[in-house]
C-alpha cells in the first residue's frame, strides 16, 4: 500500500504544474463576475432574493455539498467504472457538477472523447473497456472483484499482454544474472510483457507476486519480492553470496529492490528510478487519444412498411456493481428474407437498427448493422427452414429503458419490421447473492485468448448463441439430434476470511414439467469452478437424445454456506 501511495504521489506532482494555469484563469473569471455582480442596478431590486447571484463563498459551499451527496450510479461510475481511465482534471470537473442532467451529459461526452470513430453510432472504446472489466472480474478475482486487483487494473488500462511468463505454483527458480544469479524458491508470480504501450515505451515487463499464496497477485517494482527464501537463513543465496563476496543482509539496506549483489548490481541500482517512473506511468490514467466532439447521438427515422417478422431476446450479465452488459439477440427466419441469386449464390441482406432510450426519451445507446445470408442457389430451399441470428451486447446502468429495433429487407425495401419493448436492467446489490440470465443454446464452446469478449455471441471466453422464442412465455425448442447447452454466472458469493475461498453447493436439474419429475440431477462444489472468487461461471452441455419429446425446464440452485443465502434460476424448453 505504501508503494502505491508513493507512485500516485509521484504522478500527482508531475501533473500539478499543468493544472495551475487553468485554476488561475478560473479565479480571474470568478473575480470578474463577482465585481460585476456587486454593481447595483435598478433591475437588481426587482430580482427575487432567492435567485440572486451567489457569492464565491456560497458557491464553494454548494459545490462541497454536492460532492458529499454524490452517490448511487454516478458515484459507482466515477469510482469503479472509469476509475483507471479518468484524468484528474475530468474527475474534478465531474465532482463540480450540480445536477444529474449535467452528469449525464458529462458521461456522454467522456466516452465520445475516446471514441475512435466519432461518426459511428457504436463506441468501440467504451465497449472494449467494459469487456475488459468483465474479463478481469472473471479471471483475476481473489477474495475481491477482479477489477480491484492489480492484474485487473493493468488489464483494464492496457488490455491483454503480448506474452505472460507465469509461475502459478512458484517453486525452484534460477535467478538471471541481473537479479544476482544463484538458486532459490519463489512465491507464485507472473511477468506480463508488452511489446509497446503508447506513452510508456517499448518492451515493458510488469511483475506481479502472490506473497499470500491466495491468488491475489499484486504489482511490484521489487523483483526480489518473489524470493520466498529471502528471510530464511542459509538458503537462497546469490552467486556472490555463495562465493563470500557479499552478505545476504546487504539486500535489505535500502533501495526499492531487494536483489542480491552481483556483477550487474551497480547498473541495476541506477535503474531503480526508471522502475519508479514506469510504475507512475502504468497507474496514471491513460491519455485521451481522440478529439472532443459534440452531438454523438444521431437520430434515425424508422421506415414504415409491410411487416417483417423477427424475434428478440435480451439477457443480463453483471460487469461491475452498477454496470450491466445487456446482450440483445435478434432472430430472423431465412424464409422471411428476400434472396437474390447471382453467379450461383443466393444472397439475402437485412439492415438492423436499434435504439435504447430512457423514460424521458433520451437516447443512451444505438447500434446499426447489416446481416448478410449467403447460400448456394441449389441449397437455398433447404436453408429456408433455418434461422439467422444477430447479436449485440450493450453496457447499461440499472434502470428502466425502452428498446426499439427496426429491420429492413434490402432486396425488398418495403419489407420492414419494428419491435418495441420495455427493458428493465436489474441492479446487482453488494453482499446479495445474484445471477445473470440463464441462457440456453444449441452450441457452446471456449474461444481462443485472442477472441475473448469479441465477436458475436461471445461472453467472456465462452461462445454461446441463445435460442430465441417468439415471446418470453414460450419455451425455446430443441431437436433430439442437438445438444442442450446452458450458461449462467453467479455473483457475490461469500468469501471465508481465513481461507480466502468460497463454499457453496451448485445443483443442476432437468425437470419434466408434465410430471414435475427430476430427470437428471448433478451436484457440484463451488471450489471446483473457482475457489477464490466471489463470482462463478456455470456451463453445462447435455445431449437431448436421451429425452423424450415434451416440455422440460432447466433448474440451477446455488446454496451459499458462507453468506447463508440461496438462489435459483430456471428456463423452460421443448424437445421435438
Amino acid at each position: 500500500m505504501t508503494l502505491k501511495r508513493s507512485i500516485y504521489l509521484f504522478a500527482a506532482l508531475a501533473c500539478t504544474a499543468a493544472f495551475l494555469p487553468v485554476y488561475h484563469v478560473q479565479a480571474q473569471q470568478s473575480g470578474s463576475t463577482a465585481a460585476q455582480a456587486s454593481q447595483p442596478t435598478d433591475q437588481d431590486q426587482e430580482i427575487d432574493p432567492l435567485k440572486r447571484p451567489r457569492s464565491d463563498k456560497e458557491r464553494f459551499a454548494a459545490q462541497k455539498a454536492v460532492r458529499q451527496e454524490l452517490k448511487g450510479a454516478y458515484k459507482t461510475w466515477l469510482n469503479q467504472d472509469v476509475a483507471y481511465i479518468i484524468t484528474d482534471q475530468e474527475r474534478k470537473a465531474f465532482l463540480n457538477l450540480s445536477n444529474d442532467e449535467e452528469r449525464e451529459a458529462f458521461i456522454e461526452q467522456f466516452w465520445q472523447r475516446r471514441n475512435p470513430n466519432p461518426d459511428s453510432p457504436d463506441n468501440e472504446f467504451r465497449e472494449e473497456h467494459y469487456r475488459r472489466i468483465a474479463y478481469a472480474n472473471e479471471h483475476y478475482a481473489a477474495g475481491k472483484p477482479g477489477w480491484k486487483t492489480d492484474r485487473g487494473h493493468i488489464y483494464i488500462a492496457f488490455g491483454a499482454p503480448d506474452s505472460i511468463d507465469s509461475h502459478p505454483a512458484g517453486g525452484p527458480y534460477t535467478r538471471p544474472v541481473d537479479e544476482g544469479g544463484g538458486e532459490t524458491a519463489t512465491f507464485p508470480f507472473e511477468v506480463w510483457h508488452y511489446r509497446y504501450l503508447e506513452g510508456i515505451g517499448e518492451n515493458i515487463d510488469i511483475e506481479f507476486v502472490d506473497t499470500c499464496m491466495c491468488g491475489d497477485y499484486h504489482f511490484t517494482i521489487d523483483r526480489g519480492e518473489k524470493d520466498a527464501l529471502a528471510h530464511v537463513p542459509g538458503m537462497g543465496a546469490t552467486q556472490w553470496e555463495e562465493m563470500g563476496m557479499a552478505k545476504k543482509a546487504d539486500r535489505f539496506k535500502g533501495g526499492f529492490e531487494t536483489l542480491g549483489t552481483g556483477p550487474l548490481a551497480s547498473g541495476e541500482a541506477s535503474k531503480e528510478f526508471d522502475r519508479i517512473e514506469l510504475a507512475s506511468k502504468l497507474f496514471a490514467p491513460p491519455p485521451i487519444k481522440f478529439k472532443d466532439l459534440d452531438n454523438f447521438i444521431t437520430e434515425h427515422k424508422l421506415i414504415e412498411g409491410p411487416i417483417f417478422p423477427f424475434d428478440v431476446r435480451t439477457d443480463f450479465v453483471r460487469v461491475t456493481d452498477n454496470t450491466v452488459l445487456v446482450p440483445i439477440t435478434v432472430q430472423i427466419k431465412n424464409r422471411d428474407i428476400t434472396f437474390v441469386t447471382k453467379g450461383g449464390v443466393a444472397t439475402g441482406i437485412v439492415n438492423i437498427l436499434g435504439k435504447v432510450t430512457t423514460l424521458t426519451h433520451k437516447t443512451v445507446q444505438t447500434f446499426e448493422d447489416t446481416v448478410q445470408v449467403e447460400q448456394p442457389s441449389e441449397l437455398l430451399e433447404k436453408s429456408l427452414n433455418r434461422r439467422s441470428v444477430y447479436w449485440k451486447a450493450l453496457p447499461l446502468l440499472p434502470g428502466l429503458y425502452r428498446l426499439d429495433i427496426a429491420i429492413k429487407d434490402v432486396n425488398n425495401p418495403d419489407h420492414v419490421g419494428i419491435y418495441g419493448s420495455a427493458l428493465n436492467v436489474p441492479e446487482y446489490h453488494d453482499e446479495k447473492l445474484a445471477t445473470s440470465s440463464l441462457i440456453l443454446g444449441d452450441e457452446m464452446n471456449t474461444v481462443s485468448s485472442h477472441d475473448i469478449g469479441q465477436g458475436s455471441c461471445i461472453i467472456g471466453n465462452t461462445h454461446i448463441c441463445p435460442r430465441v422464442s417468439p415471446n418470453p412465455s414460450t419455451p425455446v425448442d430443441f431437436k433430439r439430434d442437438q445438444e442442450l447447452n446452458f450458461w449462467m454466472q453467479v455473483y457475490n458469493l461469500g468469501i471465508d476470511e481465513a481461507t480466502k475461498s468460497n463454499q457453496a453447493k451448485v445443483t443442476y436439474q432437468i425437470i419434466d414439467t408434465a410430471t414435475n419429475q427430476v430427470i437428471l440431477e448433478k451436484n457440484l462444489d463451488s471450489k471446483e469452478l473457482g475457489a477464490h472468487s466471489d463470482q462463478l461461471t456455470l456451463e453445462k452441455s447435455l445431449p437431448v437424445a436421451g429425452l423424450q419429446p415434451g416440455k422440460y425446464r432447466v433448474l440451477i440452485k446455488v446454496d451459499d454456506e458462507i453468506s447463508k443465502q440461496e438462489i435459483a434460476q430456471s428456463a423452460p424448453f421443448v424437445v421435438q
